[in-house]
């Protein structure tokens, strides 16, 4: 018989173990086969425009700053203190109720100029269930993280008549319309059941 018999592996007498050949996978991915040398390219160091200025705004190259110390100098606060800085502060660092006092101050602010620019009557609760058209003012939000369609579209009423309680909203009666995630718009619809608005009527804030 021409069968070869398999070495057997034991404690005692381990399998010696595989060297690697110049075809395995290990070899040829390996870090030292793709780590860019560190040696600059003879091209690159013999670059004839390095340091080179390409433009230069203005005589004076560097110029040199000297005084006196500063002595009896004294500082002087414009304008009310209130509205400077007087302490350290975190630049870029913002808290979430401040962002959020900003954003409900920019929806009474914008509901002003929609209620006179359309002349509307006033606001009523986005929750609040009614048989005949109300109008409301609220914040265009999605009711998931995907991407705002015809059937996520969500309002969050503002603060001062809604309380920010979202409902979401029906825009099939609607012939056109464009919106966004966060716009801030005034409808007019029906809430028969408070927990779905149909919306008939779209009022947005014009440009000027």
């Amino acid at each position: 018989q021409n069968s070869q018999k398999r070495s057997s592996s034991t404690p005692e007498n381990p399998r010696p173990k595989r060297t690697l050949s110049s075809r395995s996978p290990y070899a040829l991915f390996s870090p030292n086969s793709f780590s860019p040398s560190v040696t600059p390219s003879q091209k690159y160091t013999e670059r004839s425009s390095r340091g080179e200025v390409v433009a230069s705004f203005g005589s004076v190259q560097g110029p040199s700053w000297s005084g006196r110390g500063g002595c009896g100098c004294t500082l002087k606060l414009f304008g009310l203190p209130e509205e400077n800085l007087t302490k350290n502060y975190k630049f870029m660092f913002q808290k979430a109720f401040d962002v959020r006092e900003v954003l409900s101050w920019r929806i009474e602010e914008l509901g002003d100029v929609l209620k006179s620019h359309h002349c509307l009557e006033d606001f009523t609760s986005v929750s609040l269930p009614a048989q005949e058209p109300v109008t409301v003012l609220g914040r265009i939000g999605c009711d998931s993280n995907g991407k705002l369609n015809a059937k996520s579209v969500m309002l969050e009423g503002d603060r001062q008549h809604s309380f920010g309680r979202q409902i979401p909203l029906d825009l099939s009666e609607l012939k056109e319309y464009s919106l966004f995630p966060g716009q801030i718009v005034a409808l007019e619809g029906t809430n028969s059941t408070g927990k779905k608005m149909v919306v008939s009527k779209l009022y947005e804030v014009m440009a000027p």
